[in-house]
């Protein structure tokens, strides 16, 4: 059964967060914390309204001394846990929430909360106000927490100073100035921990958006140092890879030249919206030397205005032997996702190897 992710914050998360509000608060009131949550107009909220909703009502119930406040909610948090949460979940977002809402202005009770709840339900959103108004003072703090002794704050400290933070407040100054958290990812490249190092990764990813050089010579200075980081520099070039970029081709010893592709065919040329598209084509190492090969598929997505929107898929990367050919068949879904919405007509399909477009094709994609 398919649920929306708004109904995390269902009676089950309202009843719980209540149970511990009442070990910690003795006077909170329940049924009017209730009362206040469930209006008409919950119904129609979507998740971050829900979660805002909630910080607002737990305001209402919380000290009026800020400090207090949030050494109340480090005392829910730890309630939560006793009751059996190690980790929180996406509604329990609206912990960091509160910081941001209510703590703007008190930089060291925040910081030290920012620093405790993360280690309960990530609080790299929150942060993004405090980089906008401290600057070069949170950087620092982040630069202190990238050396700290739990992974989730270590993970904090680079995703939450990610130039292109998806669905996170921009900090322009981050765009702009990449080098201002470049001392965070050298700390954290070599991080035991994968989710870390993961981060560390989309970093990078996000800086080659605006300043591919800058991530190109982070890749010529980590290269080598150890496979994991070898695969963090893999991971944060994969949008440099995907468009391409010549550099990032020679880095990898990508070269195209002697790979040949013949009898690429779009096998289902017209298929409706719901079905997958099916192709196949013929790899032929031509060289009398092994070689590396990234094959990938690109779809143009016929957009509302008619305009194509390219989107690029991995097919695979490995070693070809002098003269291996090989038959490749893959398919393309175009069953509906939230994040995407289809429109019929003309699509096209492209064949890329080494990160040159070899061959171009078309299909129509008709109503479902």
């Amino acid at each position: 059964m398919s649920y929306l992710l708004k109904d995390l914050y269902s009676e089950a998360f309202y009843n719980r967060l209540s149970s511990a509000l009442i070990d910690v608060l003795p006077s909170f009131n329940k049924t009017s914390f209730l009362k206040l949550i469930h209006t008409d107009a919950f119904t129609r909220m979507e998740l971050k309204e829900r979660m805002r909703h909630t910080t607002q009502v737990m305001h209402e119930f919380m000290p009026q001394d800020y400090k207090e406040a949030v050494s109340v909610i480090k005392q829910v948090i730890n309630r939560l846990r006793q009751q059996g949460a190690t980790d929180g979940g996406l509604p329990d977002m609206f912990f960091p929430d509160y910081i941001e809402v209510y703590g703007l202005d008190d930089y060291e009770t925040s910081v030290n909360a920012l620093d405790f709840i993360t280690q309960f339900v990530s609080c790299e959103f929150a942060v993004r106000p405090f980089l906008l108004k401290y600057g070069e003072q949170m950087i620092k703090q982040m630069q202190a927490w990238s050396l700290h002794e739990s992974y989730k704050v270590r993970r904090f400290a680079s995703e939450g100073s990610r130039s292109r933070l998806p669905w996170a407040m921009a900090v322009p100054v981050l765009k702009k100035e990449p080098q201002l958290i470049l001392p965070i990812l050298e700390n954290l490249r070599n991080d035991p921990h994968e989710w870390v190092r993961r981060s560390v990764a989309n970093s990078l990813n996000d800086i080659t958006r605006d300043h591919p050089e800058v991530v190109l010579q982070i890749a010529k200075n980590w290269q080598g140092i150890s496979p994991e980081t070898d695969a963090i520099i893999k991971h944060g070039c994969r949008t440099l890879l995907k468009q391409g970029h010549t550099e990032i081709l020679k880095y990898y010893g990508l070269d195209a030249r002697d790979i040949a592709l013949s009898d690429f065919k779009i096998l289902t040329p017209s298929i409706h919206i719901g079905e997958s598209l099916a192709f196949e084509f013929n790899i032929h190492n031509q060289s009398t030397l092994a070689q590396k090969v990234r094959l990938e598929y690109a779809v143009f997505y016929r957009m509302q205005n008619g305009k194509p929107s390219k989107k690029v898929f991995k097919i695979s990367e490995r070693i070809y032997q002098p003269n291996e050919k090989a038959r490749v068949e893959r398919k393309q879904k175009f069953t509906i996702i939230t994040t995407r919405k289809f429109y019929c007509g003309t699509h096209q399909l492209s064949i890329i190897i080494n990160g040159q477009e070899k061959a171009l094709s078309s299909f129509e994609l008709c109503p479902a």
